[in-house]
């Protein structure tokens, strides 16, 4: 198993650097200059050419990549151009916020989307399975933005149950913290379950044609024994890679639904970092992104090992 994660981390390695190369070199591509952003309305000479020094901007794009991949692996992310702090510290500030947000998101995805997924396996061409199809496609086709909007204007604005938007630290008022995160989680999470849903009617479908589930109902063994310890036990392995992807999403950020909602997370953190040309922060938060993606793929290869029998006998 070890042997098996360390080469899932040397495969890392390389997929980091490229990274790293596209978000620099494509950023340099946008429009705009961040020293005069920085410098103000007065925009004196000396100042910018001060700061250009400083932030190394005046060097070759090759020398400012490789000054940058030097401090970044010796744990400086650089600072932001904006607010003069460490990208490190605001990475940090707003990575708690996201990972809530995306945690709460995978718990109304999960109790959604995979009972819906094994009843519309079970219940197969039923009044069910045309239902849950039905309510997977909403799920997909309707606009976060817009689910979010109405929760709103329906729960906070005309009944008053849950705070409009805003965040509380978990830390510091766990109750507070969650009903600031119910509507938003709520609305990711839908999206979410609709397509763990699918994927889930779909594993199970192709494992309920199996013949040793038609074996295990000729001994007679309880419908529900079948459906949740034969079935949905094999059926499990693909539904932890698609949710090991989809909290990898989460966590870059779900910039709409934390606009709409003044969530201070990762979202909006790159969506202000690009408009202010912070260039800092975009690398930091792109490479702390990616970060978490390599993280929960190897989560989930791990997981396929264990739960996989015959992927642990040829390891």
């Amino acid at each position: 198993m070890y042997r098996f994660i360390a080469k899932r981390l040397l495969v890392a390695i390389p997929t980091l650097l490229i990274i790293s190369v596209f978000v620099f070199s494509l950023q340099k591509l946008l429009p705009g200059d961040p020293v005069l952003a920085m410098a103000g309305e007065e925009r004196d000479p000396q100042v910018l050419e001060f700061l250009r020094e400083k932030y190394h901007l005046n060097d070759p794009v090759p020398y400012q990549y490789f000054y940058w991949l030097g401090s970044a692996l010796q744990g400086d992310l650089g600072i932001s151009l904006r607010t003069n702090q460490p990208v490190l510290e605001l990475v940090a500030e707003k990575l708690p916020v996201t990972i809530q947000l995306a945690i709460m998101s995978m718990v109304f995805a999960f109790v959604i989307g995979v009972p819906m997924g094994i009843l519309a396996a079970v219940k197969k061409n039923t009044f069910i399975d045309y239902l849950a199809n039905i309510i997977a496609l909403s799920g997909l086709s309707i606009p976060n933005f817009w689910l979010g909007i109405m929760l709103i204007l329906l729960i906070s604005v005309n009944l008053g149950w849950l705070p409009a938007s805003g965040y509380e630290s978990f830390f510091s008022n766990p109750l507070r913290s969650i009903q600031t995160m119910l509507m938003p989680s709520f609305v990711l999470g839908n999206a979410l379950a609709a397509t763990l849903m699918r994927h889930t009617r779909s594993a199970m479908l192709s494992v309920l044609s199996a013949d040793y589930i038609r074996t295990a109902r000729a001994k007679g063994l309880p419908e529900s024994s079948v459906v949740l310890e034969h079935s949905f036990r094999n059926a499990v392995l693909p539904i932890v890679t698609l949710t090991a992807l989809l909290f990898g999403e989460l966590l870059a950020g779900a910039v709409l639904t934390e606009q709409i909602f003044t969530i201070p997370g990762f979202g909006k953190l790159i969506v202000d970092a690009v408009f202010n040309r912070d260039y800092a922060v975009v690398q930091g938060v792109v490479i702390c992104t990616a970060i978490g993606f390599i993280l929960m793929n190897l989560v989930a290869d791990v997981l396929y090992v264990l739960l996989n029998p015959r992927m642990r006998a040829s390891l």
